[in-house]
């Protein structure tokens, strides 16, 4: 005898597909110009490499500031509400690079399009959560970042490739496919919310706090990985850095398809503690690399690692934070990596200055193994009221 499915042990598909392919749809806009605007930069406006810097990474600002506003917006006018304004910021901005605009317009514009990413990203993820049985929010997290990075991979590719035919077809794409977004977004039925059992809180909630600092430890290994593995290679004599990367990317994408179940089945605490020790582990080989091969090898441990570390952080902030405040506490915990791309990025730098580029890894494994600590700290509760995480 069998018991038939019900709505809280089946994947609402459907909606699914309109989450996740409004998600990977806005990306590929937001990313089709990153390849394309240090060459129009130069071409256009004779922009030296600060101003480069500038306007491609200024989108962090926002990004950093709006995702706990916008999560909390979500919490109170709806997830599909939030997400949709999101890809039609996106759209506009796609469509205000298409006026001829100076340097600080761009800027603006790029502010702009951090604040739409930040609401688009910060309310899907939170319905995606609001949608899945519980015993798949885990796995269903992780997938919902590889929707995010099939959108940049894809978004880059075609935009490096537009712009063999001109810049304005870059722009075209990256006004189109957040309206795209925003259609598949409006058609996903809009989820009942609940109203908050408990006090206030504010933006930055409690429960994300360790699990952001957490991930913010854990950004460290990936910014250094991506800015400084091929030349860590070239120094090497091995060369290939870009495949190294590229193995990375690999096994990220697939270790959430494959065992992205595991924090819901094992428990979020121990996958991350364990991630964590695989991630450093991982960053530890590329360090002493004395060829590819074992340069690759340490990438696909990293990869792996580093791969379910964030969902099963972000399901700890799911289990301890009241429905109807899941969406600041995503919001507020996402902001971390925000926030550990922005502290890591110029840190790694003055460790390879001074320190050279193994040192780099290594300082990316010892920031790998505290993730891990704190999340064995983070896995014991500390109120009745607190949900245990695995």
């Amino acid at each position: 005898m069998t018991t038939a499915p019900t709505r809280d042990t089946v994947v609402p598909r459907l909606a699914m597909v309109g989450i996740f392919g409004g998600l990977f749809a806005g990306y590929l806009g937001l990313t089709a110009v990153i390849p394309v605007l240090p060459a129009f930069l130069r071409d256009r406006h004779d922009a030296g490499d600060f101003t480069v810097g500038l306007v491609v990474t200024v989108t962090a600002v926002t990004a950093l500031l709006v995702r706990p506003v916008a999560g909390a917006l979500a919490d109170r006018y709806g997830h599909r509400t939030v997400m949709l304004a999101g890809a039609l910021v996106v759209a506009a901005g796609g469509l205000l690079y298409l006026l001829p605009l100076g340097v600080p317009a761009l800027v603006a514009v790029r502010l702009l399009l951090g604040a739409g990413e930040a609401a688009l990203f910060t309310a899907g993820a939170v319905w995606t959560v609001a949608l899945a049985p519980h015993h798949r929010r885990g796995q269903l997290i992780g997938l919902y970042g590889v929707s995010m990075w099939g959108g940049i991979s894809a978004g880059t590719f075609l935009g490096a490739t537009l712009q063999q035919v001109s810049f304005t077809a870059v722009w075209v794409l990256s006004a189109a496919a957040p309206l795209l977004a925003a259609g598949l977004v409006a058609v996903v039925p809009t989820p009942p919310r609940t109203a908050p059992t408990g006090g206030g809180g504010g933006l930055l909630l409690r429960p994300a706090l360790l699990p952001g600092i957490a991930l913010t430890f854990g950004a460290a290994g990936y910014a250094g990985l991506a800015a400084f593995v091929v030349l860590h290679l070239d120094a090497r004599d091995v060369g290939h850095g870009v495949v190294v990367l590229s193995c990375f990317s690999a096994v990220y994408a697939g270790t959430r398809l494959v065992i992205g179940h595991l924090p819901d089945r094992l428990g979020p605490r121990r996958v991350a503690a364990w991630c964590g020790v695989g991630e450093a582990v991982g960053l530890a080989v590329v360090a002493v690399a004395p060829n590819l091969p074992v340069a690759v090898a340490g990438s696909v441990v990293m990869g792996v690692g580093f791969s379910l570390l964030h969902p099963s952080l972000a399901l700890m902030v799911m289990n301890r934070t009241d429905p109807a405040r899941q969406g600041a506490a995503i919001g507020a915990y996402t902001s971390f990596w925000d926030l550990g791309l922005a502290v890591w990025g110029p840190v790694t730098g003055l460790v390879a200055a001074g320190f050279g580029y193994p040192a780099v890894f290594t300082v990316g494994a010892a920031c790998a193994l505290v993730a891990a600590a704190l999340a064995v700290r983070i896995g014991r509760p500390t109120t009745p009221t607190e949900v245990p995480a695995g």
